[in-house]
């Protein structure tokens, strides 16, 4: 298995958007749902949103629920974190991460899931 890839992190304002992709190889990859996940410095790790195998359902965080959007390309290996109206709160090294077993529902628990990527900074400025 391959470790998933994030990118698209960086600095922006009060307000702004970014849009971060985690791409991950592998024949399997449509199998498994994915999950984002945050940690800001001193705090622990925290479900952002995830989406199953298909890109049919997808699950946020209630602190990100109508600002942040997960989408999916199969077909490329590669699953989008939209994220809109950003705060200062949101600074963040936001993580993707697979769930453990093909088919299954996604969970807000991080033991939930395996082969995490490395993670992107995510700065929003007041």
């Amino acid at each position: 298995q391959v470790q998933p890839r994030e990118s698209g992190g960086g600095l922006v304002q009060d307000g702004g958007s970014l849009r971060l992709s985690c791409v991950a190889s592998g024949r399997t990859f449509s199998r498994y749902a994915i999950g984002w996940f945050r940690q800001a410095p001193g705090k622990e790790r925290e479900f952002v949103g995830a989406i199953n195998w298909s890109g049919g359902s997808t699950f946020y965080a209630d602190s990100v629920k109508g600002r942040f959007t997960i989408s999916r390309d199969n077909a490329k290996g590669t699953v989008y974190l939209q994220m809109n109206s950003l705060k200062p709160e949101d600074t963040a090294v936001y993580y993707c991460a697979k769930r453990n077993n093909a088919f299954v529902a996604v969970t807000t628990n991080p033991e939930g899931y395996s082969y995490w990527g490395q993670g992107t900074q995510v700065t929003v400025s007041s």
